[in-house]
């Protein structure tokens, strides 16, 4: 959700912080701030876009060693000057920018009222940091101290980092819940949610854990547990290119990274599977495979895109596995009182493996015994580290809000988890296995093909932008897939959109057909094709508009449908991958041409991390 940088060193920290922030706006956020230790502690903060923050700030004296920025993403409190970060404390000798939610942020807001404080803001953050002050105050403690008694009390998730007037060559961090990894460099360190704003400074990075506090000086980093106990911090070599994280001649991330998939479906393969050799190795598999194979359930839990992902994971475990198969929104898992057993086994599913909803779920389903199988996209996130064993997706930053990239990469990982279980188990025919090896190995190249029709889609899009509503459907391996693009359309263009299973079209949603009504139907041949077929012909009866995205050569659909996008021919199995990538282009496309922001949705963030 919300981003959060900061330098201390001997360089100047406004450009660092600023620069940060706007490497962070892919985050999603309404307002930024920054405070910075120059003659004093100086605060800017504004509603608005980082550049309106920039635009204010010209002409001022920025001079200063150490900084701090934030971009808010609102909870509590809506978008204005005052709620947004850094904020300072009633002695004006403090700010604290603060990702997360302090749940009991009421009960310590009525204390500190009952003591004479008085807010200026609507936020949990205030009533957090004017307890640190509070704590300062009357225990006669140090600032290190006083947040250490604090996050005891705290209910919640945080990442915090505080600057004080009267230790200007001091930062003070701590984190429960929501991501932080600190960059050290020659005298100097970098903080931030993510490693984008660190990466063009330096490639030594710490993650910083739960219930850990740090304190960082231009030459020191110090970090201890809650108990006041040192921890040694495990320092990583970062493994990231700025290119990544920079449009490379595309009009929006979102294109680009829609683009990349051919290259990051091969990366996610590559030194896994030999297609002509017929192997294939994972090392979180291979060394657990006596755990999965074994399974009596396979649980997956993840939220959003991800989920379905999961949702066309359930079909190719339940066809090749032959093991049963639950798919659960995390949010909801999370507060059920589901069944766990001992030795169920959980995929854990999340591009950025800070997903709080889902990071909660797995340390709960943990504690009753399930095994825990992560599958995320970035190195030495918390769902990685908490797992038993995993799989990373390699799909590299997916910098746009809306997922695109990075659900080709789960689903290229899930269907290799699933075909070497299968294998292991021997619920899978050689014959079929070896087709399959084939199918995924020729997905690159088969992406690529999809990629050609983007000038077609993008006529297609000018032809439905106006549109008000939108319905998708599918059966199969292609239902979640409808579900996927529906929630593209949403995400991307504002457009309301539903995802069906097309048999269930006819008990309920089709009163809304008519002339006006777009419905976009996943119709590659399959097992269903004559059932989607007749599902056509029930729209184009009440005289729905039918986009239909076709096998390529398929003559039958492209005289029903008013538009078709044809679709390389692939194994049912592996065909989602594909026929995906249209419904993002068809959304991206929309967007662009109802004037719309595609990178930065709305009231969106890209890594969820409160509730």
């Amino acid at each position: 959700m919300c981003g959060i940088v900061a330098y201390i060193g001997q360089k100047e920290a406004y450009p660092i912080v600023l620069k940060g922030l706007k490497r962070l706006e892919y985050r999603g956020y309404d307002s930024s701030g920054i405070a910075l230790l120059n003659d004093g502690l100086k605060v800017y903060k504004r509603k608005g876009k980082v550049a309106e923050l920039e635009e204010m700030l010209i002409g001022k004296d920025l001079h200063s060693h150490i900084g701090i920025g934030h971009t808010r993403w609102a909870t509590h409190g809506e978008p204005n000057d005052r709620n947004a970060h850094p904020h300072t404390s009633s002695n004006g000798k403090l700010a604290m920018i603060h990702n997360g939610i302090i749940e009991n942020y009421g009960q310590i807001k009525q204390e500190l009222t009952k003591k004479g404080y008085v807010f200026k803001s609507d936020t949990d953050t205030e009533a957090l940091l004017y307890f640190i002050e509070d704590i300062q105050k009357h225990h006669k403690v140090n600032l290190e101290e006083a947040v250490r008694i604090a996050l005891r009390r705290v209910v919640g998730a945080y990442v915090i980092v505080l600057i004080d007037k009267d230790n200007p060559d001091t930062l003070i961090a701590a984190r429960k819940g929501s991501p932080l990894v600190i960059g050290i460099g020659k005298d100097e360190h970098f903080l931030a949610s993510d490693a984008s704003p660190i990466i063009e400074y330096t490639n030594k990075v710490v993650y910083v854990n739960d219930y850990e506090l740090a304190i960082i000086r231009p030459d020191e980093l110090i970090l201890k547990n809650l108990g006041n106990e040192k921890i040694t911090p495990h320092i990583q070599q970062l493994d990231l290119e700025l290119a990544a994280i920079e449009k490379g001649g595309y009009e929006h991330f979102m294109l680009k990274e829609i683009f990349e998939q051919p290259d990051t479906i091969f990366d996610c393969l590559r030194g896994r599977m030999d297609a002509k050799e017929g192997s294939l190795r994972m090392a979180g598999v291979d060394k657990n495979i006596e755990q999965l194979k074994n399974a009596n359930r396979f649980i997956i839990v993840a939220c959003g895109t991800s989920w379905h992902a999961g949702l066309v994971a359930e079909y190719i475990f339940e066809e090749l596995c032959r093991i049963p198969v639950e798919v659960e929104y995390a949010s909801e898992f999370r507060y059920r009182n589901p069944v766990i057993h001992k030795g169920d086994v959980i995929f854990a599913v999340s591009q950025s493996g800070e997903t709080a909803d889902t990071l909660v779920a797995i340390e709960r389903a943990k504690e009753q015994g399930a095994f825990i199988f992560g599958i995320v996209n970035v190195v030495g996130s918390s769902i990685a580290r908490i797992s038993d064993a995993g799989a990373y997706t390699h799909a590299g930053p997916e910098i746009g809000v809306a997922s695109t990239k990075a659900f080709t990469a789960q689903l290229a990982v899930l269907t290799m988890i699933a075909l070497k279980i299968a294998q292991e188990k021997g619920t899978l025919p050689s014959k079929r296995f070896m087709h399959l090896l084939n199918e995924l190995h020729d997905l690159p190249a088969k992406a690529q093909t999809m990629l050609e029709s983007n000038e077609y889609i993008e006529k297609l899009a000018q032809k439905y932008s106006a549109a008000r509503d939108a319905l998708y459907l599918g059966r199969g391996y292609n239902f979640p897939i409808a579900l996927e693009g529906a929630l593209k359309l949403k995400e991307i263009s504002y457009i309301h959109a539903e995802g069906y299973p097309a048999a269930e079209m006819k008990h309920g949603p089709i009163a809304l057909v008519d002339e006006q009504l777009p419905v976009i139907i996943v119709a590659t041949k399959d097992s269903y094709h004559e059932k989607i077929i007749s599902n056509i012909q029930e729209i184009k009866a009440r005289k729905g508009k039918v986009i239909a995205l076709i096998t390529a050569g398929d003559t039958i659909i492209t005289e029903m449908a008013d538009d078709v996008v044809e679709v390389p021919e692939a194994d049912e199995l592996v065909a989602p991958m594909l026929s995906v990538i249209p419904l993002q282009l068809l959304a991206y496309h929309i967007g662009v041409a109802r004037g719309l922001d595609v990178d930065k949705p709305r009231n969106l963030a890209k890594s969820v991390t409160v509730e």
